[in-house]
């Protein structure tokens, strides 16, 4: 008796640890952070449009190239200086939708005023 209420022991946790495994995969895609590569070098960012769904959270991981730059999305709230070579993180949860201009925000040369991209975010 007791090796088969051990069998039925195991056997009922393999069925709860199955059970949670697939639970997992049903979560949403929006409840896990779309990470998002991005470049940033004299006078442009890479990529420059961004597009994403309504209600995504998105990580930007920016790594600045050439020199010291920065990103703002002035109407998000977020300002964040990009060290060169060094990869930032910026992370965004986007809850409205439409086009969310983004900048430089750390002067970088002559071209500083024309380092600009936009954040699309669809419903």
């Amino acid at each position: 008796m007791k090796v088969r209420n051990r069998l039925l022991t195991l056997l009922g946790l393999f069925a709860i640890a199955a059970l949670c495994a697939a639970a997992q995969d049903d979560l949403p895609p929006l409840a896990v952070p779309r990470e998002i590569q991005m470049t940033a070098k004299k006078y442009e960012f890479s990529p420059a449009t961004i597009t994403v769904k309504k209600g995504e959270r998105v990580k930007l991981v920016i790594t600045a190239l050439d020199k010291d730059h920065g990103i703002q999305i002035e109407s998000l709230g977020i300002k964040q200086v990009l060290k060169k070579g060094e990869p930032t993180t910026v992370e965004i949860k986007a809850d409205q939708s439409g086009e969310f201009p983004f900048q430089c925000a750390k002067f970088c040369g002559f071209g500083h005023g024309k380092m600009k991209g936009k954040l699309i975010v669809e419903e």
